[in-house]
């Protein structure tokens, strides 16, 4: 299938839907109006609201937007991504760099400490990544990991990565992805995910910010860290209190009274698109990376391995079927008002590799559903209709148009009569348990990249070790992972990660059907805002300032 090249994601904002970031009037809590414990130039006080939920402060225990948008905030980083740019850099690392095919040597800088006054050492790092790999939680991100052999302390400065394979391009961009937080070793567990109150009662941060209170899902209280010396720099705001909502409703409505100055994810398209003719608030568009996709659980979707009628044959044509009958253009005009897009593939719009191998194998051939293709499909292969299928979808996770996205992707599985769709709605905090759990037969996921780079759409998703835990299978497309990873030549990596995307896309693990933003909303007296929104989709409170 004929695929371009693309040009790198933060390079270029041609083809990616945009994020909205929204500036509201002023909260009425002026840099005057507070005092901050933290470091130096750190002043004034930020109200940030928020629908998002956290599922632990541990890194090894959660690989979701909301926990991670803590992490950025609290935990150090050996490389990270400075506001603006795509690449990686080194954070609390002095230098990084490969001395060897298969080594990766990182020097930290002198003198570090995290917040609790235990000194920061290549100790801690190779704790970090140790347990990592030793607890492997299903819904941790230990899988982005696959390639290192071995961490080694060699002193109190100088960390070694051994690797299984050589000339490994992403590895330094993991070390800024949900797996690369550095953790205290004399507050976490070596062996087992260790509890949200340990963590802020052991204080154990070293980041821009420290965490001053805590309620999980309810509040967060952030202090400025005059300890941290990454490459992000001194927080500008000296104290950040998040609040979390239960319905986004309220957080559009303290937003137009000036109770927040920022809301991060996620308001409704409608209220975007209502508040962008407000004259009180200013909205931002910048690059976003988001996708949408229906994962299938290969054991116990209709015909899975797992199930009494077990048939493979007819599991994939049941995949096939819904591939056809999705209509993009629609969810993306009708629930998403163009804030979304069609996605027609693995890996968005945008970045280098990406290709459109689903458009000319399912549906019309040019985007568009297909309803006698699917009836065809699930015909030959000797499927009886309508197919009961199960359908699971986050009510708090994905935005509130979720109840919208999802009621209309079961009209138009059901109005061919091709499908019978028993649509059910789960708290993300069950949803991350239960999707792991074999509960699911099909369910709606949404993926905000670790890192710019066609790597993150695959590798998380398709290695026979994976985050979506859905029993997807194939020996080849993992082969290809392994391989594109560790290839210099930029067209040859290319080829081989367009070859992955034609793959998968005819054994339908997901089917991805919406490249979209995040949205966040920032007060007017707050400055700093475009640059919230980094090449690493990365949102930090620390770029932000009251003005």
């Amino acid at each position: 299938m004929a695929s371009v090249a693309r040009r790198r994601l933060a390079a270029t904002t041609a083809g990616i839907a945009a994020t909205a970031l929204l500036l509201t009037a002023c909260s009425g809590n002026s840099s005057d109006d507070a005092t901050s414990d933290g470091g130096d130039g750190a002043g004034g006080t930020l109200t940030i609201g928020t629908t998002d939920k956290i599922t632990t402060l541990d890194p090894a225990g959660s690989y979701d937007n909301g926990s991670f948008a803590v992490m950025n905030q609290v935990f150090p980083f050996l490389l990270n991504t400075p506001y603006g740019s795509p690449d990686v850099e080194p954070d609390i690392a002095e230098s990084a760099e490969f001395t060897s095919p298969t080594e990766y040597t990182v020097k930290l800088k002198p003198g570090l400490k995290w917040a609790n006054g235990n000194d920061l050492t290549a100790s801690d790092v190779k704790f970090s990544f140790d347990r990592q790999v030793a607890i492997a939680d299903e819904n941790g991100p230990s899988s982005l990991l696959y390639n290192l052999d071995n961490t080694e302390a060699v002193d109190d400065t100088t960390v070694v990565f051994h690797l299984k394979s050589e000339n490994d391009q992403v590895f330094p961009q993991i070390l800024s992805s949900p797996a690369g937080p550095i953790v205290d070793e004399e507050v976490f567990a070596a062996d087992a995910l260790t509890p949200d109150a340990d963590i802020v009662d052991g204080n154990a941060f070293a980041g821009q910010y420290t965490i001053t209170s805590y309620s999980l899902n309810d509040l967060i209280s952030y202090s400025a860290y005059d300890g941290y010396q990454g490459v992000l720099g001194a927080a500008k705001t000296g104290t950040v209190n998040v609040k979390y909502y239960a319905e986004a409703s309220n957080l559009k409505l303290d937003v137009q009274q000036g109770n927040v100055d920022v809301a991060f994810r996620s308001l409704s398209a409608t209220d975007i698109d209502d508040l962008r003719g407000d004259d009180n608030v200013k909205v931002v568009d910048g690059p976003g990376g988001e996708i949408r996709y229906i994962v299938f659980n290969f054991n116990t979707q209709p015909y899975g391995a797992a199930t009494p009628e077990a048939d493979p044959a007819k599991a994939l044509a049941v995949r096939s079927a819904v591939a056809d009958l999705i209509d993009r253009e629609e969810l993306a005009t009708q629930v998403y008002k163009g804030t979304y897009t069609p996605l027609y593939s693995y890996v968005p719009d945008g970045l280098t590799g990406a290709t459109e191998s689903l458009k000319g194998l399912y549906g019309d051939g040019e985007g568009g559903p297909d309803a006698d293709k699917a009836a065809a499909t699930l015909e030959a292969a000797g499927v009886t209709t309508p197919v009961k299928l199960s359908l699971q979808y986050s009510n708090d996770h994905y935005g509130p148009s979720s109840a919208d996205e999802y009621a209309l992707i079961k009209d138009q599985l059901e109005a061919t009569g091709l499908f019978a769709v028993d649509l059910q709605t789960t708290e993300w905090v069950q949803y991350a348990k239960d999707r792991t759990a074999d509960v699911y037969p099909a369910y709606q996921l949404g993926w905000f990249p670790d890192y710019s780079d066609a790597d993150n759409y695959l590798t998380p998703f398709f290695l026979l070790e994976n985050f979506l835990a859905n029993h997807y299978e194939n020996q080849e497309v993992n082969d290809l992972i392994l391989q594109q990873a560790v290839t210099p030549d930029a067209a040859e990596r290319t080829a081989l990660i367009e070859q992955i995307q034609d793959t998968v896309a005819a054994d339908l693990s997901t089917v991805p059907y919406l490249q979209g933003a995040q949205v966040a909303v920032v007060g007017t007296t707050v400055t700093g805002a475009e640059d919230t929104l980094d090449a690493s989709f990365k949102f930090r409170y620390g770029a932000l300032a009251k003005g």
